[in-house]
């Protein structure tokens, strides 16, 4: 089982703790050149310091910023290979899935199904509300923003993936001994670190409801198919369909997207029917096609194993 490839003797839950201080750390050096840049051109120009974080968010160029911004998760996704590798003696797979190998169709597949619906949905929601769009469109930027999101996007999903719904999964799960709390606190703390930003300010706390259902869709996702593969491809779908079709000036990413978003931020459609209806629905159509069964087991059943199933793979 995917949850208990971390369960070895030495495997402690203290190294979690350490562990993510250390990957914690590995992000903040990363975002050196953001911080250093913005410095620069302070001391270069007539104009002031920013002072607040939204300012420091426009200060800079929208593909600068996205660049220097995604380039920490670069650092912060090499600090997670150090931690597993050498810290808890595992291999990076045995925190990525329970199967032999990475199965890359799960990523793609999930990508693909994610990617579809968000532009079908976006384009739906243009036509029928064109008053809430304008033409963002600007043929080299959007180029430069192509790729740098194709590059990097995926990095930064996938960091983040690796920290809740793979190393912090297992972590919680050598606490707690079971399944259901590793899925929760991962929920929970996966949503609430979204709390910094701008969309919160805008709508109220109550869209935290949207992130903390992402986070426990994600790990249902992650314990029902022993496996990250799912989660990895609908995180990065979302995150590089967004960047490149629409921005607005209250995400918490401003990029040279196709559409810009001029609406009032409201917490209606976008915050609770994905929550309701679409992760529910895609929970479904993931059942279906990979056959998942025994639900209550893999969701809060107790843990009883104490050596991992990838015992010639992910313990050295």
């Amino acid at each position: 089982m995917f949850i208990e490839n971390g369960f070895f003797p030495e495997n402690k839950f203290w190294k979690y703790i350490v562990g993510s201080i250390l990957i914690i750390v590995a992000s903040t050096i990363g975002q050196i050149p953001f911080a250093v840049a913005v410095a620069v051109k302070a001391m270069t120009s007539e104009g002031s310091y920013p002072t607040t974080n939204e300012a420091v968010m426009r200060y800079l160029s929208p593909n600068l910023t996205l660049f220097l911004l995604l380039l920490s998760f670069v650092f912060g996704f090499a600090g997670i290979i150090l931690v597993v590798r050498y810290f808890h003696r595992q291999t990076l797979l045995s925190v990525t899935t329970s199967r032999s190998r990475i199965d890359w169709g799960r990523i793609f597949f999930a990508f693909f199904v994610w990617a579809i619906f968000a532009v079908v949905s976006t384009v739906a929601l243009y036509y029928s509300t064109p008053e809430n769009f304008i033409w963002n469109f600007k043929p080299i930027p959007f180029l430069i923003l192509a790729i740098i999101g194709i590059l990097l996007i995926p990095i930064q999903t996938s960091t983040e993936e690796y920290v809740f719904r793979g190393y912090l999964m297992q972590g919680f799960a050598v606490l707690a001994k079971n399944k259901w709390f590793p899925l929760v606190m991962t929920s929970l703390i996966f949503g609430t670190m979204h709390i910094a930003n701008p969309e919160v300010e805008k709508m109220g706390y109550i869209v935290l409801i949207y992130y903390i259902g992402t986070g426990l869709f994600l790990g249902i996702i992650t314990l029902m198919d022993e496996g990250m593969e799912l989660a990895l491809g609908f995180h990065a779908a979302n995150n590089l369909v967004t960047a490149l079709l629409v921005t607005s000036d209250w995400s918490a990413f401003q990029t040279n997207s196709v559409l810009k978003d001029v609406s009032t931020p409201s917490v209606g459609f976008e915050v609770l029917t994905p929550v309701v209806i679409i992760f529910p629905l895609l929970l479904f159509i993931f059942s279906k096609k990979y056959k998942w069964t025994n639900w209550r087991e893999k969701l809060i059943g107790n843990i009883v194993s104490e050596e991992p199933i990838q015992n010639n793979e992910s313990h050295e």
